[in-house]
C-alpha cells in the first residue's frame, strides 16, 4: 500500500512539474509577442485614409502592435521596394501586382499555417488589468481561398509548392466605357454586348471623317498601342476569348499556335490580332481610330469618342477631366455563342516581406483586412470593385461599380514573366508591326510570341 502510493505522489510530482515546465514556456512566448511591435505596410496607389478605420480597429484588438503606412507613386514603388531590402529597411506587408507574384516569389514569406499574436484581456484576479494572452490562429487554407475569393486568385497567388502568397482587397476588370450622348445620337439604344456584325456597325455609325481632318469622331478606340491605355490587356483578352492560350502550363508562350482541339486550321491569337488592327487599317470599314488620335481616354473625356475599353481606376480620371460628360458603363463584349465569359484581372495582392521579424503579426493583419465586414469598408472608401464572392451582389447594382464586379468570376490572367513592362512592349510592338503593310501578320505574331517568351523562365 505504502509502495503504490508513493508511485502516485511521484507520478503527480511529475506531471504537476511538466506542466509548469510547459506554463514557463507558453509565458516566455507570450512575452514576447505582446512586446512592441512596428509593421511598416507599403503600397501604391491608396491614401492613408483607406485604411485608417480599419488599423485603429486592429490596433485595439492588439494595442501593442503599431501599423505604419506609406504610400508610393506607381513609377518609384519598384525601385524604393528593392532599394529598401538592398539596405534591411524595407517594409514588413507590400502590395504586389497580380503579374508580379512569380517574380517575387523568393523575396516573399507566404501564408504560414497558424499565425501566433497575443491579444490583450481583463485578468481574472481581483485587480482588474489587461494581460496579454497568445492565440495560435489556423491560417486560410487553399480551400477556402478558392471558396471565398474570385477563381483568378488561387491561380496567381497559390504557386506550385501549394503555398499562398498574397491576398486581394479588389479586383479590376476591363470593361466598355461609352457616351450616351453619342450613342442616343447614332440611334443604338444600348451599348454593344458582342464582338458581332452589329458591334462592327455601331462603330461605323459613330465614327465621322472630314476630307481634311481626318478623323474626328471616333466608334470606339482599337487598333493601336500607343494612344490606347492597356492595349496589350485588350488584345490577349480578345485572344483569350477567341480560344487563344497565352501561355501553356509548361511556361510556353503560345498565343500564336492553333490549339490541339481545332482541327480546321483556325488560328485564334492571329485572327485576334487581325479583328484588333483592323480599326486602325484604313482599308477596313471599321477603321475608326490612329496613331495620330490623343490618347484614348483624353479623346473619350473630350467628347469625341464614343467607346473606350478600360477598367474602373479610370472612372476618377474621367470625371475629374469632364465632369458633366454623360456616359455609362456596360460589361466587355464578348464573343457571341461562347458559353464561358472570359473578362481581364488586374489586380494586386497583399504580402510579407521575407525579411520581416514579424511575419504572424503582418499575416494577421492582412487576414484581417482581407475579410468581407473589414474589406468592405476598405472598398466603399476607395470605389473599388470586390475581390470577394460574398461582396459581389452588394455592387452589382451600382451604376459604375456593377459591370466589374460582375465580371470578377470570369476574370481570368496570364504570367508576363520577369518584366511585365518588357511583356507588354513586345506585344505593342507586335501590334504595331502588324499594321505595317510591308510585314505578314503570321510572322509578326510569331515574333511577337517569341519576345514574350523571353521575359518567361
Amino acid at each position: 500500500m505504502f509502495k503504490k502510493s508513493l508511485l502516485l505522489v511521484s507520478l503527480l510530482v511529475f506531471f504537476l512539474g511538466a506542466g509548469f515546465g510547459c506554463q514557463t514556456k507558453i509565458n516566455e512566448a507570450t512575452l514576447k509577442a505582446s512586446q512592441p511591435i512596428k509593421l511598416v505596410f507599403w503600397q501604391a496607389f491608396d491614401d492613408s485614409d483607406a485604411f485608417s478605420e480599419i488599423i485603429n480597429e486592429y490596433q485595439t484588438l492588439h494595442p501593442n502592435i503599431t501599423i505604419e503606412y506609406k504610400k508610393f507613386r506607381y513609377e518609384e514603388y519598384e525601385n524604393q521596394l528593392l532599394n529598401a531590402w538592398a539596405e534591411d529597411r524595407g517594409p514588413d506587408i507590400f502590395a504586389i501586382h497580380n503579374t508580379w507574384v512569380k517574380k517575387y516569389q523568393s523575396k516573399i514569406n507566404p501564408l504560414p499555417e497558424y499565425t501566433s499574436v497575443a491579444y490583450f484581456v481583463e485578468s481574472s484576479g481581483f485587480k482588474k488589468e489587461l494581460v496579454p494572452e497568445l492565440r495560435a490562429t489556423r491560417s486560410l487554407s487553399t480551400r477556402e481561398l478558392k471558396n471565398n475569393f474570385a477563381d483568378v486568385v488561387a491561380s496567381d497567388a497559390i504557386l506550385e509548392d501549394g503555398l499562398i502568397y498574397g491576398l486581394p482587397l479588389s479586383i479590376d476588370t476591363l470593361a466598355l466605357y461609352y457616351n450616351r450622348d453619342l450613342l442616343n445620337s447614332a440611334g443604338i439604344t444600348e451599348p454593344p454586348r458582342y464582338w458581332n456584325r452589329e458591334f462592327q456597325q455601331a462603330v461605323k455609325k459613330m465614327t465621322k471623317q472630314d476630307p481634311k481632318k481626318g478623323l474626328v469622331q471616333s466608334g470606339i478606340a482599337l487598333g493601336t498601342a500607343n494612344n490606347i491605355n492597356r492595349a496589350s490587356d485588350i488584345l490577349t483578352v480578345l485572344m483569350m476569348q477567341n480560344g487563344a492560350t497565352i501561355i501553356d502550363e509548361n511556361g510556353r508562350v503560345t498565343f500564336n499556335q492553333v490549339p490541339a482541339y481545332i482541327t480546321s486550321g483556325y488560328n485564334p491569337g492571329l485572327e485576334a490580332l487581325r479583328f484588333y488592327t483592323d480599326f486602325s487599317n484604313p482599308n477596313k470599314e471599321v477603321y475608326c481610330w490612329n496613331d495620330e488620335q490623343k490618347n484614348a481616354l483624353d479623346a473619350f473625356a473630350s467628347g469625341n469618342l464614343a467607346m473606350m475599353l478600360g477598367y474602373s481606376f479610370n472612372l476618377e480620371q474621367i470625371r475629374s477631366q469632364a465632369p458633366k460628360l454623360n456616359f455609362g458603363i456596360a460589361k466587355l463584349p464578348q464573343i457571341e455563342g461562347n458559353q464561358l465569359q472570359i473578362n481581364m484581372a488586374n489586380y494586386w495582392l497583399l504580402t510579407v516581406s521575407k525579411k520581416s521579424n514579424y511575419s504572424d503579426a503582418a499575416w494577421d493583419f492582412i487576414q484581417f483586412l482581407t475579410k468581407k465586414e473589414k474589406a468592405d469598408i476598405y472598398l466603399q472608401k476607395t470605389a473599388k470593385p470586390t475581390a470577394l464572392k460574398a461582396s459581389i451582389n452588394d455592387q452589382k447594382n451600382d451604376e459604375y461599380l456593377g459591370p466589374f464586379a460582375e465580371q470578377v468570376l470570369s476574370a481570368k490572367s496570364w504570367y508576363r514573366g520577369l518584366s511585365a513592362q518588357d511583356a507588354e512592349g513586345a506585344i505593342g510592338e507586335m501590334i504595331n508591326n502588324a499594321l505595317n503593310p510591308n510585314f505578314k501578320i503570321l510572322d509578326v505574331l510569331n515574333d511577337g510570341a517569341i519576345k514574350v517568351q523571353q521575359t518567361i523562365r
